[in-house]
């Protein structure tokens, strides 16, 4: 049995998470803490992750996710990484957050260029697209629609019309950075319809914790990111 350990700030798209854990089919185990929300910065503070942390030991994960977008990407690049290396600390396992599982999915695709899409102001969405940018990745279009406090209420139907709308005929893939939409059952249909592969918050965050742990698992209905070989790096 694989533990993994999630921080979900708040209440939205949680369900995920357990919807993910029925797809993976294996013997995977998602633990989820949810963590308060507070202004800004204060959501992904260095003391809410630590005391989320303390809580998710209690299951005993062996690696831990910061399962927040902008929790962690409103950091900038280096802040992020330290954000990183406290939660790590904290844990006393390996530990990412959302925004680098969205670099570290994007690489693992081979792919250069991407779109965002996104239920966040527009100034929030490019500072997302910044730190993909300090990662090396191009990002083609940056689509934000500023209502985040309704995500959680999307269906399929709210969440074709985001990628669609946010989509680029020059990105190789569409990035959905929000934790608070329920993407989970909807990956296949936005792959099918867009005809390129889709990352969704909630659906790297569990890549990732898979990745630290160096764990593979084939599961198509998750989309390209969970079918595609793993790139040998040089």
């Amino acid at each position: 049995m694989t533990a993994l350990g999630f921080l979900y700030p708040g209440h939205s798209a949680e369900d995920d998470y357990h919807r993910i854990e029925q797809l993976l089919g294996s013997d995977i185990r998602l633990d989820l803490v949810h963590t308060e929300i507070g202004e800004a910065l204060e959501t992904g503070s260095a003391d809410r992750l630590a005391a989320g942390a303390a809580e998710l030991l209690l299951s005993g994960p062996e690696a831990v996710v910061w399962a927040s977008t902008s929790g962690s990407f409103l950091y900038g690049w280096e802040g992020a990484h330290e954000q990183i290396r406290a939660l790590a600390r904290a844990a006393g396992t390996p530990a990412s957050s959302t925004s680098f599982a969205f670099v570290h999915a994007v690489r693992e695709l081979g792919v250069r260029k991407v779109a965002i899409g996104a239920p966040y102001p527009a100034d929030v969405a490019e500072l997302f697209a910044e730190f993909l940018r300090a990662a090396g990745i191009e990002v083609t279009a940056v689509h934000g629609v500023g209502i985040h406090a309704e995500a959680g209420e999307w269906g399929e139907e709210e969440l074709l019309s985001l990628a669609q709308e946010a989509d680029h005929a020059d990105a190789e893939a569409l990035l959905l950075p929000d934790t608070a939409l329920h993407t989970a059952s909807h990956i296949e249909t936005l792959e099918k319809h867009l005809t390129k592969p889709v990352l969704t918050a909630n659906q790297v965050s569990v890549w990732e914790a898979l990745r630290l742990t160096t764990r593979k698992v084939n599961a198509p209905s998750l989309g390209t990111l969970f079918t595609k070989e793993p790139l040998i790096q040089a």
